[in-house]
């Protein structure tokens, strides 16, 4: 009998709105139950039902008008978890135009229809989402790696949901500051308007705040938490991948901000088209506005940084420690910083002058595979005694021959060996340029090929290196 209703009913909304939007809005919906006078419809998501409500509930009060008479009543079931084969689909059931936080009601279930009093959101969803205070613009560094994602995202915060930029995903590997410019966004938003309600988290704690949710059949009261941020900040979106049901209410939740004109903001260690794992129709999502890429900092960026927090600080470094930093770890601005932080430290309690040496004793207890391994001081080392040559002649300006060749050899074995930049590597080498290393591993290589005294004697500085790596 339900079944015979909503064909009726179909065949009315059919007549009064375009083919393809019928298509789209209508054909998915599967007719549940009639109870007395009241149709009961499902449809696949919390968006789906609120789409329809915002723009088809006159037609649909029309249909059921004539097809139950005046006392006739719509009743939607939202699917709003799939389920699986151990868990059964997750449904919330909301008579029409009766939305909760919209007009009050609360109703929550699985496949009931339950009345509440007004819900107090759980503990597990209250205690998170504070921004870090110092994570703010006038503390983030700008440089040609960052000037696109930097700009947006100060676009974003004096406009946020306004812009096109919406959602703004920035993405980036680990340590280059793409938690630091979220929060400076978030925080500027905050600070322009106090009553925004910004919301940080990190999607592994979105995850788990989710598990806690089914847990406490609190799923409901989750999703209405946070569709009722004015801005979304959602870090390592990435870690969202193979979990299923968690995409699943993100996916809804992301629709419904973005439908609402509320901001979203993401991080990734990817651009969205390298996003594994993640449902297609959330990745096309994430194409909707803007993808902006942080990328490894520049020399000049890094001696920013270095000269930023320790003007903050109130202390001096020596200018061939400044380049040294900034030459060593070009990488990694969260080493980098943790570098700064450790000689700081050991120059104010140890009363100690900060000197080349303190920052190559620093550097091999943070960064990781420095000197540990093998790293340019070590190569530059093992070169020299193999060639039985000086060690400072390989960074001098001497072009005898066999200064020349072990010194090419030990820039050859930096570039396989380590993760300096060709421009870090001739630093090490006399304050040489990147050129002069290209041309130092082709030399090289050319004489692998051509002299067989020669490759023996690669080979055999190989092995010792390998024994090092062992």
């Amino acid at each position: 009998m339900h079944q015979q209703i909503w064909e009726n009913c179909l065949n009315l909304v059919k007549h009064e709105i375009q083919e393809q939007s019928f298509k789209t809005w209508f054909l998915p919906i599967t007719p549940i139950k009639l109870d007395k006078s009241v149709l009961t419809i499902q449809v696949p998501s919390q968006f789906f039902y609120e789409w329809l409500e915002d723009n088809y509930v006159h037609i649909l009060r029309k249909a059921i008008l004539q097809e139950l008479g005046p006392n006739g009543r719509l009743e939607y079931s939202v699917v709003i978890d799939r389920g699986n084969e151990q868990a059964k689909p997750l449904t919330v059931n909301y008579p029409v135009n009766k939305a909760p936080g919209r007009f009050g009601q609360n109703h929550v279930g699985n496949g009931q229809n339950v009345q509440q009093s007004p819900a107090v959101t759980p503990e597990f969803l209250t205690l998170t989402g504070k921004l870090n205070p110092i994570y703010v613009f006038d503390s983030y560094i700008e440089g040609d790696c960052n000037r696109l994602a930097r700009s947006a995202g100060y676009a974003v915060a004096q406009r946020p949901g306004v812009t096109s930029f919406n959602p703004l995903m920035i993405y980036g590997g680990v340590g280059l500051g793409k938690t630091h410019l979220v929060q400076a966004v978030g925080n500027q938003i905050m600070e322009s308007n106090p009553d925004a309600k910004v919301l940080y988290v990190a999607s592994e704690k979105f995850t788990n705040q989710f598990i806690e949710s089914l847990r406490n059949n609190a799923v409901q009261d989750f999703i209405n938490f946070y569709q009722k941020v004015d801005v979304l900040i959602i870090d390592d979106v990435q870690f969202l991948r193979d979990k299923e049901r968690t995409q699943e209410i993100f996916f809804h939740i992301f629709n419904h901000l973005h439908q609402s004109g509320k901001q979203i903001i993401m991080t990734s260690d990817c651009p969205p088209r390298e996003l594994k794992g993640l449902q297609e129709r959330l990745v096309s999502r994430f194409k909707w506005g803007l993808t902006a890429d942080i990328q490894t900092p520049d020399f000049e960026t890094r001696v920013a940084i270095i000269q930023k927090k320790t003007q903050a600080e109130g202390i001096v470094i020596p200018e061939d420690v400044l380049e040294y930093l900034a030459y060593t770890i070009d990488s990694n601005i969260r080493e980098l910083e943790g570098v700064m932080i450790s000689l700081i430290a050991h120059s104010s309690l140890v009363k100690r002058e900060i000197d080349l040496e303190l920052a190559k004793q620093i550097i091999k207890n943070i960064v990781n595979d420095y000197d540990t391994e093998v790293g340019i001081d070590y190569i530059q080392k093992a070169v020299s005694d193999y060639f039985n040559v000086a060690l400072e002649d390989l960074k001098a300006k001497t072009r005898k021959k066999e200064i020349v060749i072990a010194r090419q050899v030990a820039m050859y074995f930096s570039k396989d060996y380590t993760n300096h930049s060709l421009k870090s590597i001739g630093y090490h080498f006399g304050g040489r340029d990147h050129s002069t290393v290209i041309h130092a591993v082709q030399a090289v290589n050319d004489m692998i090929d051509t002299d067989a005294k020669f490759r023996y004697s690669v080979d055999e500085l190989k092995k010792r290196l390998k024994m090092r790596t062992v």
